[in-house]
């Protein structure tokens, strides 16, 4: 009686007698014998293996997953993506040398037989039956194809690979039925196209094209005969034969696959030992998967652009439909990102801020009038290890970015401005704007509802010399804190929010803003991918367009290529084209002679505003040129670092406001991005200037239009319940030391809004 196993179970000659059965039967199915699903041999016997009959007709060929390139808008790789590394190429792309060497080694009786080969069984059998083990198999090329379809079918789930390689009869018999299938179907010659392309040379490299790039960086067209024998060797063990780890292994290894080509006349005995006498020469090209990867700095955009894909309908119904589109790979996605732009985004980040200082940076370009991302980058690079992270601080937490955003400052003051101009305010507007003063109250929320100031909260300016009364171009311009919170008291909230809406202004979580006075001072955090966005409406003259990364996707699947629907930019009116143009010229006056001097461009028209927020945790500047808008956030993710006394990019900084770091790292950013560009001009309005006379009454200095003013958002909170996030409405940013913080009382529910919530600290920096 034959022997069992120690742990149960079937001999091999057991086994090999069994399996000789299932081939016996697979080949009168092949010659046309038709037989009852429960048939000879006992095939159906205690749900050892399927009826053959019931096997389902048609193997499934799931296109074969390959790697996906990301380009710039030029056509310059940017990085490559894949779940398997893979290049599909046709069976003329391939050297005649590898052809011959993986049928030879693998099966050399490949053009004699049809889908099984009963000779070889035998061989197997008698083979195995001597050794007592199983040291012959004996699946031919078409057997071994259909189980890599099975294998390329599972995927990256461990179970379903499981069950594509187990080695159980009832598998066999699957793989055998398919296999006269594809032997019908394909013909000898597109089978072996199919297997060369779909199996596993080690490395990371799937199919012969990637695993010629990868061990002797060349196409496997230009393959030499002893490559060719070296890779035909690797398939049969991956690891034990892998000639990175193991040169001397894989040598032996490639030595019996020029034997056996000799032996089968593929090629003479000569030239089989000129080829052993050649030594192993690799050219490893390491692979390179993955964001993490991607040239110019462009690892946060790549993953922008991925995030794009596996969240918006366009690509699928569902995430997990577009998440398979996505690991099939095959896909060409050239994007929006301009070269010159992102290089010059990220000189003027590693110029200005160290990737080791306490405080990060994130800078981001788009163009108004397509919604174009042309720009992204930051200080910190795109990584896991030290003074790295994964986490993109240009976008909201549904794109990779930060769970809230980051409190904007007085950036958010032009918001304001647009919305009180929309409702018939002049630009001569004028204000008291003491230096210090109590929040109006009551004020018109949405709905018939209003904020009121029963707490008796309080805002000042950032210095006692800050006297009213103000109107919009100066307060503008030296970003006068009681100016703007009396500008939204007097219009209501709800035309601020309407013109936020229309601005697409939400929260970095992707929730709208608060109905609370505070938000005139950038108290909630916004990503700066928003900011630029909207601040390019102003550049577009008042229509607003919806920011667009991927220009065009084509899809490779088999030998066959189509193009993908992408998303499209929605451009629609936020505002008039006189209040855009009017916005134009209030910021103008920013950069000309306010807070934002210091990033300023030289050459052309530019407009924008500078934001610091509370305690100096966030400087902000956000500005733009007819056809160029971009946002640059300076602080900590974690929003737990004061930017005083602090050194950032090696320059030892007293206070940090947004017209000081922030600023020049956007002039640069700006200046090379623009370089050799069109420099179109603003539509400016005219706005009349004070009576100087009337001025002079005053007794205030006209004189200090400079960046020491630039206290955007109020004083410091107290311990009222709203910690550090109160963002803009707390902290500002000036160049000297010699003014006194102002504070502001700020008791626990101060961002009650019109539906009785706490509008309480956000937590910045998150992970997601």
């Amino acid at each position: 009686m034959p022997k069992k196993r120690s742990g149960g179970g079937q001999s091999p000659t057991q086994q090999a007698a069994k399996f000789l059965g299932v081939s016996v039967l697979a080949g009168a199915v092949m010659a046309g014998i038709a037989l009852p699903a429960a048939g000879a041999l006992g095939l159906a016997a205690k749900g050892s293996v399927e009826g053959f009959d019931e096997i389902p007709a048609n193997l499934k060929r799931p296109p074969l997953s390959q790697r996906t390139t990301i380009l710039d808008s030029k056509g310059g790789r940017l990085a490559q993506v894949y779940s398997r590394d893979r290049t599909v190429v046709e069976l003329k792309d391939m050297s005649p040398y590898m052809q011959k060497a993986i049928v030879a080694i693998e099966d050399s009786r490949f053009y004699d037989h049809g889908a099984i080969d009963l000779k070889g069984i035998l061989r197997a059998l008698n083979k195995n039956a001597q050794s007592g083990g199983v040291a012959q198999g004996a699946s031919t090329l078409t057997q071994q194809y259909v189980k890599n379809v099975f294998v390329e079918e599972a995927g990256d789930d461990p179970t379903k690979v499981a069950q594509a390689t187990q080695q159980t009869l009832g598998r066999k018999v699957k793989e055998l039925k398919y296999a006269i299938q594809v032997e019908q179907e394909l013909g000898k010659k597109k089978i072996l196209e199919n297997y060369l392309n779909i199996t596993y040379f080690g490395e990371q490299a799937y199919g012969v094209e990637a695993a010629s790039q990868r061990y002797f960086s060349k196409h496997a067209k230009d393959l030499k005969l002893q490559e060719a024998a070296l890779l035909a060797g690797i398939v049969q063990s991956p690891s034990r034969y892998d000639p990175v780890n193991d040169v001397a292994e894989a040598t032996k290894r490639r030595n019996v696959v020029l034997q056996r080509m000799a032996e089968v006349g593929d090629i003479s005995q000569a030239e089989a030992d000129r080829a052993r006498k050649t030594p192993v020469e690799l050219k490893v090209t390491q692979p390179r998967n993955g964001c993490i990867t991607a040239a110019k700095g462009a690892g946060f955009f790549c993953k922008y652009v991925e995030q794009i894909f596996l969240n918006d309908p366009v690509f699928g119904k569902t995430r997990e439909k577009r998440a398979k589109v996505w690991n099939q790979g095959g896909l060409t996605i050239r994007t929006t990102l301009d070269p010159q732009a992102q290089e010059s985004v990220q000189a003027s980040l590693k110029q200005h801020v160290y990737k080791s200082d306490k405080v990060a940076a994130a800078a981001v370009l788009v163009e108004p009038g397509t919604g174009r991302v042309v720009g992204m980058g930051q200080s910190k690079p795109y990584g896991y290890g030290k003074n790295e992270t994964e986490i993109n601080y240009s976008v909201g937490s549904d794109r990779g970015g930060s769970n809230f955003g980051f409190p904007t400052g007085s950036t958010f003051k032009p918001f304001v401005a647009a919305a009180a101009l929309e409702q018939g305010k002049p630009v001569t507007q004028e204000y008291p704007s003491p230096y210090k003063m109590e929040y109006p109250s009551p004020v018109r929320a949405c709905d018939g509802k209003r904020w009121v100031n029963d707490k008796r909260y309080t805002v000042e300016n950032e210095s006692e010399t800050e006297v009213g009364p103000y109107r919009m171009k100066e307060a503008m311009a030296k970003s006068v804190n009681t100016y703007f919170v009396q500008m939204i008291s007097d219009v209501g909230l709800c035309p601020v929010v309407r013109m936020t809406d229309k601005l697409h202004v939400v929260q970095g979580n992707g929730d709208k803003l608060p109905q609370a006075p505070a938000i005139a001072l950038g108290s909630k955090g916004i990503s700066p991918l928003t900011m630029a966005t909207a601040y390019a409406t102003f550049a577009n003259r008042g229509t607003y367009c919806s920011p667009v990364a991927i220009e065009s996707i084509t899809q490779r699947i088999a030998d066959k290529e189509k193009s993908l629907a992408v998303p499209k930019s929605t451009c629609e009116r936020a505002m008039s084209e006189r209040t855009a143009d009017t916005v134009n010229t209030l910021l103008q006056g920013v950069v000309d002679s306010g807070t934002g001097q210091q990033a300023g461009l030289s050459d052309r028209d530019n407009a924008g505003k500078t934001g610091t927020t509370d305690e100096r945790k966030n400087a902000w500047f956000v500005g733009y040129t007819p056809n160029l808008s971009g946002a640059v956030w300076v602080g900590s993710a974690s929003q737990q670092v004061k930017m005083t006394n602090i050194s950032i990019g090696g320059v030892y900084n007293a206070l940090v406001y947004g017209g000081q770091v922030p600023g020049p790292i956007w002039r640069d950013a700006m200046n090379g991005a623009l370089a050799g560009k069109d420099a179109p001009s603003f539509h400016l309005v005219d706005i009349p200037d004070l009576d100087k006379d009337k001025d002079r009454e005053r007794g205030r200095d006209r004189g200090r239009g400079d960046d020491r003013h630039d206290r955007d958002d109020g004083g410091n909170g107290d311990a009222g319940g709203i910690g550090g996030f109160i963002g803009g409405l707390t902290g500002g940013g000036t160049n000297g030391g010699t003014e006194p913080e102002p504070t502001i009382s700020l008791p626990g529910g101060f961002f009650q809004g019109q539906d009785g919530g706490g509008f309480g600290g956000n937590g910045n920096g998150g992970r997601r």
